[in-house]
């Protein structure tokens, strides 16, 4: 079975613009992302150095490039032609790496998804990437079964196999890779070309698929990780989000690689686990989201157990980084976490506090190269300290597999809208509000969900929390507040007027909690996001 591209971008017209203001990246006009974040290296004399660290195994760049050559043909072999779109399935591990780098080296489209999902959306990304092959961690091939059942053109399948030996019958990698020899020429495709199509989280709804082009991908890493964070080959990456994200992407292969670092990867979460890589494999920038921060700030001893002295910076994004978590954090660790703002959209992070240059609550400023402004409905910049849309634009920006009503909604006249209230202070940072359909209109008052959210959370008793909109008579909605308490806590309605009052105290009356409900966890996609959609549904009747 051939795999060929079809061009379904949307029209010219629909494009964000892109704005380079960093002239001292320049990119060739074509470009092969394998050649450029493997290749060079090796070809450079750095091929002994370390690429993938994962449990005890430790890969060097030049052994790297030869499994990565060995895929590469051996996907050849299978059909896969230039723009061909390759779906992966695959925990955190030095085969999603190789089959990644892969897929880019021979030209393809890589389509990457998250773990746990489940045979109904593999069908979806199947059906609407027109994927012609996927590789599959052996672990998770129960629901991808039943997804190429379904799907009227089912793709390939090769196996990754835990245990060679034990597998079943079908296509396994290490099969493919025995087809393949170690050399390989490069693909390269033009720098617009589409290098891969990464599918939201689905948090507002149907799964849309973000395409990017190779320099995007690379604009990112010279932007965010070089120009923000100080990225070096001396660095250690480490963190948990999966490659799968965007976000888990560029943090554990795309950045590392860049510039020519090592990369820990973390297939099995837990607040321990990764802890301790961190601190067993030097990790100096450590990548995660709000809530992961605030899972390990659980741990009261952390400080004490794990050696967390390599670790210069920490990174938080996918979601905003409540005040109180940035403070305690640095205050047990002494290690700044930068909160940063991207999109699977944008690629990464557009928006980002700075080393040394942060202010608690802030989300930080524009990273190099992008330009931000606050606006309204009708794309004028609001004054400062307004809250409004956020509009963004730079070398990255929003393009919809195959969506280009979609598109029209997401950028505007040359600008990407994101869908965000912010405001922007006279010194330039950017306060996060909330989402555009998270804000609650009560009695005339605007109220930004997650900024309630964050100072419930403050309270003792709260582990998680989410506030929507609730129908009311009177007031058309108020705010309603989904909490998930401690084990320490008891719910009931002494704990819920105890967070009433606690959010009376710190935020305008109007703004408090009508309604609390306790539940056991929040509904959130595979990324860490709480899909409030859900909440919002509920509360509907919906």
């Amino acid at each position: 079975m051939a795999c060929t591209f079809t061009d379904h971008r949307p029209p010219v017209e629909l494009w964000p613009e892109r704005v380079y203001t960093l002239p001292e990246f320049e990119y060739d006009a074509r470009i092969n992302l394998a050649s450029t974040l493997l290749d060079a290296h090796v070809q450079g004399g750095r091929g002994d150095r370390v690429a993938v660290v994962h449990g005890d195994r430790r890969i060097t760049y030049a052994q790297l490039q030869r499994t990565v050559n060995r895929i590469g043909n051996g996907l050849r072999a299978q059909g896969v032609k230039p723009g061909g779109r390759v779906l992966l399935r695959m925990l955190n591990r030095p085969e999603f790496v190789a089959t990644w780098l892969a897929v880019q080296k021979i030209g393809g489209v890589c389509v990457s998804t998250m773990p746990m999902l489940r045979a109904r959306e593999l069908a979806y990304v199947i059906r609407d990437s027109e994927a012609c092959l996927a590789v599959v961690a052996e672990e998770l091939s129960s629901e991808m079964d039943q997804a190429v059942e379904a799907s009227a053109t089912p793709p390939i399948v090769v196996t990754v196999a835990e245990d060679e030996t034990r597998s079943g019958a079908g296509l396994t990698l290490d099969a493919l890779m025995m087809t393949g020899a170690e050399t390989l020429e490069a693909h390269p495709l033009d720098r617009d070309d589409v290098a891969i199509i990464a599918y939201t989280s689905g948090s507002t709804g149907q799964p849309k698929g973000a395409c990017h082009a190779p320099i995007d991908i690379l604009a990112s890493a010279d932007t965010y990780a070089r120009q923000v964070l100080g990225a070096s080959a001396d660095d250690v990456f480490g963190g948990h989000p999966t490659l799968a994200f965007t976000y888990g992407l560029g943090a554990g292969l795309v950045f590392p690689m860049r510039v020519g670092a090592a990369t820990v990867l973390l297939d099995r979460f837990s607040p321990e686990a990764l802890l301790d890589a961190t601190a067993r494999h030097g990790v100096t920038l450590l990548w995660c989201g709000a809530t992961t921060y605030k899972m390990l700030l659980q741990i009261d001893d952390l400080e004490q157990r794990f050696d967390l002295s390599k670790l210069r910076l920490c990174v938080s994004a996918g979601e905003p980084l409540p005040r109180s978590v940035h403070d305690e954090w640095i205050r047990r660790t002494g290690v700044e976490v930068l909160d940063g703002l991207g999109t699977t959209e944008m690629f990464h992070i557009f928006v980002s506090a700075r080393p040394g240059d942060g202010r608690s609550g802030s989300t930080g400023r524009a990273v190099p190269g992008y330009e931000v402004r606050i606006v309204d409905e009708q794309l004028r910049e609001v004054p400062r300290g307004t809250p409004g849309l956020l509009a963004v634009k730079g070398p990255t920006g929003c393009r919809y597999w195959r969506k280009p009503e979609h598109q029209r909604d997401y950028v505007r006249d040359g600008w990407n809208i994101p869908n965000d209230i912010c405001l922007q202070d006279e010194d330039g940072f950017i306060w996060y509000q909330c989402r555009n359909d998270d804000l609650i209109i009560s009695a005339g008052y605007n109220i930004a969900g997650p900024e309630v959210e964050a100072v419930l959370i403050e309270h003792p008793a709260v582990l998680e929390a989410a506030v929507v909109a609730a129908p009311d008579a009177v007031k058309g909605h108020v705010p309603k507040a989904f909490v998930v308490v401690k084990p320490s806590a008891t719910p009931g309605p002494d704990l819920a007027h105890n967070l009433q009052e606690h959010a009376k105290r710190e935020l305008a009356p109007y703004k408090y909690p009508r309604k609390v409900e306790f539940v056991d966890a929040l509904p959130k996609t595979e990324t860490g996001k709480i899909r409030r959609v859900e909440l919002r549904k509920r509360e509907a009747g919906g």
